[in-house]
């Protein structure tokens, strides 16, 4: 039988706010923006008393705690923190499965030969995380990834759950239906209609109720509220997604502007892309309207590309085909994503076509080789020192505009 970890960590970026800043400790800390469209990225142990949870509106935020101190994101140290973190995941087992810079699945069934059962590495690296961090984790031990996961979250924070074998009917059936991962907000609004509230209900519903909700995947969610799960750890060599994303302090409702906005975030991550020497072949486009209604828009192409060329006209037509059908849209979040990653290659000379294949083909050629002469001038003077024209909306070139971003 497997041997898995869930190993999530207590409030991260807030923890690390008030590791490094001891006047904070003890406070209600909120991570996020403090502009009037601000989000909360996290909130301390402290903060959340007061129902402030991420991914809530600043402003909300402090109206439930008009005592909390709001600090400013710090990704570069967050990411440092959590290298060293996944450092002491790896020093157990090469099977790490990263979900995000604070949490993993590990596989530690190879591992117990060298250093004793689950039950026993868990609080080692518990320890370990901490000795070196300052900071504590929350682990989940258990026979797979599901149970592994609802285990550390139920005693939280600085926890240590384990569910055996024996004692997953007990633990599972009386836990809401919202614990269940992949179980969201709406769906479970519906279950509930039906009179189904925990787990073992859901377990022993009937087919009637459960398949006009889920259709063929109604036998796997009834496995999964009995706690079975098959899906390996899946250990985290290549990175999955480059985003990034703007939450605007004005709305959003003119497409030139819009497009300017797109073309920042794409030369962002498409020179993020090239730094770690990678390529895509799938983008998402990510739109969030004034109501929060959030929209996305992906497609797939070939063969994949590093260019920022290539990158911002998939992400156009996408944002273009969403704008006919949102026309005037007032856009409060603008966001963009690359997938399907895989290695940078040496790609053909001719792979856009040969000189004879007209001006298209040429631009893109061009395109390429300006690509990394950018990289380099900001790797050495700074994003501000050269910004593309596809960057700048129709407003900004005819007046000259530059320099740092401005707002409208």
């Amino acid at each position: 039988m497997r041997s898995i970890l869930h190993v999530d960590m207590d409030a991260f970026y807030a923890s690390v706010e008030q590791h490094d800043r001891p006047e904070l400790r003890g406070l209600p800390v909120i991570v996020g923006g403090a502009s009037g469209r601000g989000v909360v990225a996290a909130a301390s142990y402290e903060v959340r008393r007061y129902g402030v949870h991420s991914a809530m509106p600043t402003r909300t935020a402090l109206e439930r705690c008009p005592q909390a101190v709001v600090v400013t994101p710090r990704m570069g140290r967050y990411r440092e923190v959590s290298a060293q973190v996944f450092a002491v995941f790896n020093e157990f087992t090469p099977s790490v499965e990263g979900l995000s810079l604070d949490e993993a699945f590990l596989d530690v069934t190879d591992s117990r030969a060298l250093f004793g059962d689950a039950v026993t590495i868990a609080p080692a690296i518990k320890g370990r995380i901490h000795e070196r961090t300052g900071l504590t984790a929350s682990v989940g031990v258990a026979h797979n990834k599901l149970l592994a996961k609802i285990a550390s979250e139920l005693e939280k924070p600085d926890g240590l759950c384990v569910i055996r074998p024996e004692d997953v009917s007990r633990v599972l059936d009386p836990l809401p239906i919202r614990r269940l991962s992949g179980i969201g907000a709406k769906t479970a609004a519906q279950l509930e209609q039906c009179g189904l509230h925990t787990l073992g209900q859901l377990r022993a519903a009937s087919e009637a109720v459960l398949w006009p909700l889920f259709g063929r995947y109604t036998q796997r969610v009834r496995e999964r509220a009995a706690g079975i799960d098959e899906r390996p750890v899946v250990p985290d060599w290549h990175e999955k997604q480059i985003s990034a994303e703007e939450t605007f302090d004005t709305d959003l409702r003119r497409r030139a502007q819009l497009h300017a906005e797109l073309a920042r975030l794409v030369d962002r991550v498409a020179g993020r892309l090239r730094a770690k020497e990678l390529m895509s072949a799938h983008v998402t486009v990510k739109i969030r309207r004034r109501d929060f209604t959030t929209y996305t828009r992906s497609r797939g192409f070939r063969p994949p590309s590093q260019e920022t060329a290539t990158l911002l006209s998939v992400a156009r037509e996408l944002l273009d085909a969403w704008l006919a059908d949102q026309p005037r849209a007032a856009v409060r979040l603008l966001g963009i994503g690359l997938s399907a990653l895989s290695p940078a290659a040496q790609l053909d000379l001719f792979a856009d076509g040969p000189p004879s294949a007209g001006p298209a083909a040429m631009r893109s050629r061009a395109g390429a080789s300006l690509d990394p002469t950018i990289d380099r001038i900001r790797e050495k003077f700074g994003r501000a020192a050269v910004q593309r024209a596809s960057t700048l909306g129709k407003d900004d070139k005819e007046d000259g505009f530059t320099g740092s971003r401005r707002r409208r």
